[in-house]
């Protein structure tokens, strides 16, 4: 039986690394649709 603390602290890692990942993904998302404005304004 895991103890009290995994319980807390592996969903906590996970919801860390779920709004990490979306942070970077967002980031991504935002320069690659910068980029494309760019070469189209070209």
């Amino acid at each position: 039986m895991p103890s009290i603390g995994h319980i807390i602290y592996i969903p906590g890692v996970l919801l860390i690394g779920l709004a990490f990942g979306f942070r970077l993904g967002a980031r991504a998302v935002r320069a690659e649709l910068e980029r494309r404005e760019q070469e189209r304004r070209r």
